[in-house]
């Protein structure tokens, strides 16, 4: 009883925005998993939804490989997972059947799973693995090859007991050596439609790595299921070595690290850059990190000679009101500073933005809009306030929320709870704030463009001449957005 047929609940064609885009990530979580287990003797395969148009197209591969164990192990790397989407929760729901009507013992890991385990487990899962589960399923593994059924024991694991109740064991402590896992299954996966994809939309090949796990700081409303608030890193030695075998095996043309915060260590970046440097290894690649954290130009410095070419930082807002009532622990003035850093170091600075957060009232948006004016990143990426289960922002809300509880794609923006202007405004909001930002982009081009019209180019002149397109676009955004406003 050793084969174990693994996938995940994310459909790329679930999600339109995400499939307009075209720029997917192979299942990181996913192939951890797969790899620990099959360095301790299981025999491991992928079913990778990535591309696939139907759960149903799982039914042949079961019939194939005649699994004992079919593991859903979601990507806790990837945000689109840790969103909880409802239409990936009913696919995963309708894989579960599929694989127990096969007489399949279905295991579940995921952010999701974690915050809703008693739906999980009513859906049809035998087991639902509670944080971080790579050595709790190989825990509960042998101990069901060993025809035991007394699992509690084993640290991390919901199930249904004989009463029929949901029953969950002691958590388990989170790995803190992280170098003593095995490199992630990438033979598994059919890289070929990843690639295809990206070269289709962007232009090139990026794929994704992960240095470490969890995140220190309390944002209020970030959801931590998997990982919780521990940080743990993997050495810089380690992490080179696996960068040196994707360039070795795939020809990747830029790399996205998707830790929560990338290199927070002491001294950490300095002795990757150095590392890269020594190995010629130098790779484009992006990040995610915070404003305090990049203030230090060194540090800011040593990113940009490893190859990072993109950082995107949690702004949220320009507002310190409202960054204070986030608990977000940052100021503007250090998204300035950081902002200054990275340009000046040739990294381009992206921000993510939030609206709608409680207590935000017309001032603050404009504090917002004005920052995003001023520092002009090089992209942005707007959401609205999103209530997950395990944060305080949830529980501030939680008394708001009817049966609408998680988005259906990641596209949806929908506002969940009461806020200071209906759910219509803050999507009318988004359009807004984007044309007016490329407004100010294209303003920004044309100044240059008079400056030093001796370094104009095609991409240039272009960009310059979208002012023409997108003044009267923002106009009309903004008119919109005035009436919502009112109504």
């Amino acid at each position: 009883m050793n084969k174990i047929l693994f996938s995940h609940s994310y459909f790329l064609r679930f999600d339109p925005k995400q499939w307009s885009i075209g720029q997917p990530y192979a299942p990181l979580g996913t192939l951890y998993a797969a790899s620990l287990m099959r360095k301790h003797d299981y025999n491991v395969s992928l079913f990778d939804t990535m591309f696939v148009a139907t759960p149903k197209e799982i039914e042949p591969v079961l019939d194939d490989t005649r699994p004992d164990f079919f593991v859903l192990y979601d990507d806790g790397f990837n945000y689109l997972t840790k969103m909880c989407l409802t239409n990936m929760r009913e696919a995963a729901f309708d894989m579960f059947r599929m694989a127990k009507a096969r007489g399949c013992k279905v295991i579940v890991s995921s952010s999701d799973s974690t915050d809703r385990y008693e739906e999980y487990l009513k859906a049809g899962a035998d087991y639902v693995l509670i944080g971080e589960a790579e050595h709790t399923l190989l825990e509960l593994c042998n101990h069901i090859q060993s025809g035991s059924t007394n699992i509690t024991q084993i640290a991390g694991v919901s199930y249904l007991g004989a009463d029929g109740r949901p029953q969950k064991t002691i958590s388990r402590p989170v790995l803190k050596d992280l170098d003593t896992l095995p490199l992630p299954a990438w033979d598994l996966v059919d890289i070929e439609p990843y690639r295809d994809s990206w070269l289709k939309n962007a232009g090139y090949f990026s794929i994704n790595m992960g240095t470490t796990r969890g995140c220190p700081f309390k944002c209020n409303w970030c959801a931590k299921p998997i990982y919780g608030n521990r940080y743990n890193s993997r050495s810089p030695q380690n992490v080179v070595d696996e960068l040196k075998l994707l360039k070795e095996r795939f020809p990747v043309d830029h790399i996205w690290f998707c830790d929560d915060i990338f290199g927070l260590k002491p001294g950490w970046v300095i002795e990757f850059a150095e590392l890269v440097k020594k190995e010629n290894l130098r790779t484009r690649f992006k990040i995610q990190s915070r404003a305090d954290l990049l203030i230090e130009e060194d540090l800011v410095q040593a990113l940009a000679d490893a190859g990072c070419e993109n950082v995107w930082i949690g702004a949220e807002s320009g507002s310190q009101k409202i960054l204070d009532a986030m608990d977000k622990g940052t100021t503007i003035d250090q998204i300035r500073i950081a902002t200054r850093n990275m340009k000046k170091a040739g990294i381009q600075p992206s921000f993510f933005i939030q609206f709608g957060y409680p207590g935000e009232d017309k001032a603050d948006i404009e504090k917002t809009i004005a920052m995003i004016n001023e520092l002009l990143p090089f992209e942005i990426g707007i959401s609205v306030s999103y209530p997950l289960p395990g944060t305080v922002f949830y529980d501030r809300v939680k008394a708001e929320l009817k049966k609408k509880t998680n988005w259906t794609d990641s596209d949806e923006m929908a506002l969940m709870f009461s806020n200071t202007f209906p759910a219509g405004f803050y999507k009318q909001l988004h359009k807004y704030v984007h044309k007016n930002y490329h407004k100010h982009l294209a303003k920004n081009s044309l100044a240059k463009l008079f400056k030093e019209p001796q370094h104009a180019t095609a991409n240039s002149l272009k960009k310059a001449l979208s002012v023409l397109y997108y003044t009267p676009a923002a106009f009309i955004e903004r008119l919109k957005l005035n009436q919502l406003e009112k109504a």
